[in-house]
């Protein structure tokens, strides 16, 4: 007769915020743009209503296939960074991916690798979201984290590491 195993390690069940920032960068896999392969998970009530990843719109050429398309940007404060426009971003990608199906996002939660840009943030407002989850910082995320203060977004950053790039 064979002795039972003792385990030495319980198994730790993930938090919900941790299960779906997992999720996150799962869909985030499929990415076009290798500049953060980015994933965004909407939910509400604890269930997965939308997804959405760096991707350029439908139809049209990916970074993977022709390259960046770069943008230099110089803000107020003089710093210069570099962005890739080809793509959207995955947290306007998840909230038009809900709305191509008529789901509605109002109230719901994000889930995102990184803190959304600026653009992102307005439209994660717009859409009626209200909590915003990210797994790290972004390095021009100063307006973001200033509108969902005054639009009474909760923003919830796990990691306060900022990711940055290369060529930023």
């Amino acid at each position: 007769m064979k002795k039972a195993v003792k385990k030495t390690e319980k198994y730790k069940r993930p938090t919900w915020d941790e299960y779906f920032l997992q999720m996150a960068d799962l869909v985030g896999s499929r990415g076009t743009c290798d500049r953060g392969h980015a994933g965004a998970v909407i939910t509400r009530d604890k269930r997965i209503v939308a997804t959405g990843y760096a991707g350029s719109p439908v139809g049209l050429s990916h970074c993977d296939e022709v390259g960046h398309e770069m943008h230099t940007v110089t803000g107020e404060d003089g710093t210069v960074s570099r962005h890739c426009i080809r793509t959207a971003h995955a947290e306007l990608n998840a909230i038009t991916n809900a709305a191509r199906v008529g789901v509605a996002v109002e109230g719901a939660t994000l889930y995102c690798k990184f803190l959304p840009c600026y653009t992102c943030a307005k439209a994660v407002i717009n859409a009626g979201i209200k909590r915003v989850v990210t797994l790290r910082d972004y390095h021009a995320s100063k307006q973001s984290k200033n509108i969902f203060k005054k639009a009474g977004v909760k923003l919830e950053i796990i990691n306060k590491e900022v990711q940055s790039y290369k060529d930023q």
